[in-house]
């Protein structure tokens, strides 16, 4: 692939990338997209619980195992080296498209805040989880995080520098600010619908299991260097006995 090539794949990626977070604030909170967690034709419970769990594993497996060391190395001799965050960003994001174009709403209601300043408070602070998830990515490296400085950096002949251990500002605080704040985005609604419930848990789930995946990457990378920030650090809360 020529280095031209490779950087537009990887900005046609990042586009893809931001139109699809854009997309998934929307579907979760309910406002502005056409189809969000709640909307859509209602199946019966069985078929929603099945498609749904379905949606959400295709996601976490598709996610983790690309993600993983031994993963990217096998990749790697199959994709050049400069597209290979490109691509899983690329595919991380279709896949979470495919989630939200087949998702099934389950209308039952688990809670709901019927004072409107509550509730207006509660979406406050959904915004604010997203908030912090999107801060996060800036403070480590966004653009390298999601391909674009690995095809700018191919494109001018560059080589990407070699990781290093960091830990600015939220990162200070607890060790996954990005799960955090997806955690917040996710659990605080005003309405709270069987459907957003059921992906809610799930995904909280996935981030535990991704946080031990990651921890186990990072440790194996950077050593006793993480492992004193790790006893050190919260996990998710801060302040909170090391987890």
């Amino acid at each position: 692939m020529s280095k031209i090539a490779a950087f537009f794949y990887g900005l046609v990626a990042y586009v893809v990338f931001f139109f699809t977070i854009l997309y998934a604030i929307g579907f979760v909170t309910g406002l502005v997209v056409p189809k969000t967690i709640d909307s859509g034709e209602i199946a019966p419970l069985g078929e929603a619980l099945i498609v749904d769990i379905l949606l959400m594993s295709l996601f976490a497996l598709q996610h983790s195992i690309m993600a993983r060391p031994q993963f990217k190395r096998w990749w790697t001799r199959l994709v050049p080296v400069a597209i290979e965050r490109s691509t899983y960003v690329l595919l991380a994001s279709l896949v979470l498209l495919f989630l939200f174009w087949q998702w099934r709403p389950i209308p039952a209601v688990v809670w709901e805040v019927a004072d409107p300043q509550i509730a207006s408070a509660i979406t406050v602070v959904a915004f604010v989880g997203w908030l912090i998830v999107l801060t996060s990515t800036f403070l480590i490296n966004h653009f390298e995080l999601f391909g674009l400085q690995q095809v700018t950096f191919h494109l001018a002949g560059r080589m990407m520098p070699e990781p290093q251990f960091k830990t600015p500002l939220l990162y200070r605080l607890v060790r996954h600010p990005l799960y955090l704040g997806l955690i917040i985005a996710f659990w605080a609604a005003p309405l709270m619908t069987f459907g957003h419930f059921l992906f809610a848990v799930v995904t909280t789930a996935y981030i535990f299991i991704g946080i031990f995946l990651e921890e186990r990457d990072l440790m194996a990378q950077f050593g006793d260097q993480y492992r004193r920030y790790r006893q050190r650090v919260a996990m998710l809360v801060p302040l909170w006995p090391r987890s």
